[in-house]
């Protein structure tokens, strides 16, 4: 049975071929390949055109990408046996209004994401997270001396110490508190200062070492709300490429009502029931927003309106 994808920057369709992408010669081939095909990023910002059907990715010949910016690539997988790269573009110019002019539009990526297809979010977020990767991981951690890039960029060798690093993924906890004291279950959001105003989301957090899904968890909604979870239940989870974390989507019931935001991460919070919780997802709360349509916090609120229980 195919997975259910439910959230944006999930379901890339490519194979990634990561049992093959290590063979140097295997990869040279699909180097050579004359379909092989690239798509652009520059500045993290993925190559978009219009189309009748709506936005979508700009793709490149990788011959054509290579004229660009050459050795710049990363292998991102294959579609249909055919290979497919992403390059990276540097510098301060706009290349929508130099080589690449007529092609497109170099788009914010989340604000590409509101309008892809979800297949192109998610090979546009890969393409993210491996430029951001490589950005800050060109020197050995062992040893101080630079790395060189193999695997068609999925992994940096040290050729003084031979330390292999690969690209990290962060996790990040995500929950929608929930409390069911009283007549009506209700849910808590938070606020943080920086948010545009009236914008209120899901508390989350980053895992930290030797701590289990459920206690990290824990541990935030009591930093941030001062709350103590009784119970944890997983939802779904998001890959998100800013620059490159697996937010992990959960339902967290506490046992008291008493949330006090702790005023450095959170500046308020709000209980809602499920019809107020609807206003906001409707956009017609009187002074809640609700997070963005990309955010797996709204895919929590969602799943909770629509009756999703603990």
């Amino acid at each position: 049975m195919p997975l259910s994808i439910q959230n944006t920057f999930a379901g890339n369709p490519l194979d990634r071929a990561g049992d093959r992408r290590n063979d140097p010669a295997w990869l040279a081939e699909q180097e050579a390949n004359p379909e092989a095909l690239a798509l652009a990023i520059w500045q993290g910002k993925p190559l978009v055109e219009d189309h009748a059907d709506g936005p979508r990715l700009q793709w490149l010949s990788l011959n054509h990408a290579r004229d660009i910016v050459p050795d710049r690539e990363v292998f991102l997988g294959l579609w249909k046996e055919a290979p497919v790269f992403a390059v990276e573009i540097e510098g301060p110019v706009d290349p929508a209004a130099g080589p690449l002019q007529g092609l497109g539009a170099f788009m914010d990526m989340r604000e590409a994401a509101g309008v892809l297809s979800g297949a192109d979010a998610a090979m546009a977020g890969l393409a993210k997270s491996l430029f951001d990767w490589r950005a800050r991981h060109g020197f050995c951690a062992a040893c101080g001396h630079a790395s060189d890039p193999a695997s068609g960029g999925w992994k940096r060798i040290c050729p003084a110490c031979g330390t292999e690093h690969f690209p990290r993924v962060d996790p990040v906890t995500i929950m929608l508190v929930i409390h069911k004291g009283g007549t009506e279950d209700r849910c808590l959001l938070g606020r943080q200062a920086a948010w545009p105003a009236g914008r209120m989301s899901a508390l989350a957090g980053f895992l930290e070492p030797g701590e289990s899904i459920e206690e990290g968890c824990a541990r935030e909604v009591a930093e941030e709300a001062g709350l103590t979870a009784t119970k944890v239940r997983y939802h779904s989870s998001q890959p998100w490429p800013f620059p490159s974390q697996l937010m992990i989507g959960l339902f967290a019931e506490v046992d008291s009502d008493d949330a006090r935001p702790d005023q450095t991460e959170l500046e308020a919070v709000a209980w809602l029931t499920r019809g107020e919780a609807a206003e906001v997802l409707a956009g017609t709360h009187p002074t809640i927003k609700a997070p963005p349509r990309v955010a797996i916090a709204r895919t929590l609120i969602q799943a909770w309106v629509d009756g999703f229980d603990v």
